[in-house]
């Protein structure tokens, strides 16, 4: 669950909504008391949850000979944007 004040909700309520949709529980605070919360009319988008993904990450890891490094993956891209160009 996660808490956000009327200003900061006012100042991004699509991607509040795009959480909500994805089945996170959005609560609308006042002055750090809650007063809103933001669900889904209908049933939750499990491919846009984040919390599915990280399950399904933590069920479903890489063989370690898949598993590369932060750094090998910015050298990969790296790579690519170069040849954009």
């Amino acid at each position: 669950m996660t808490n956000h004040n009327v200003l900061e909700a006012r100042n991004s309520l699509s991607r509040l909504i795009a959480d909500s949709q994805a089945g996170e529980d959005v609560v609308i605070t006042k002055r750090g008391k809650p007063v809103a919360k933001l669900v889904p009319i209908g049933p939750v988008d499990l491919v846009r949850s984040g919390r599915f993904l990280v399950e399904w990450i933590e069920q479903d890891p890489l063989p370690r000979r898949l598993s590369r490094s932060a750094a090998d993956l910015d050298a990969q891209i790296a790579e690519s944007r170069d040849s954009w160009e």
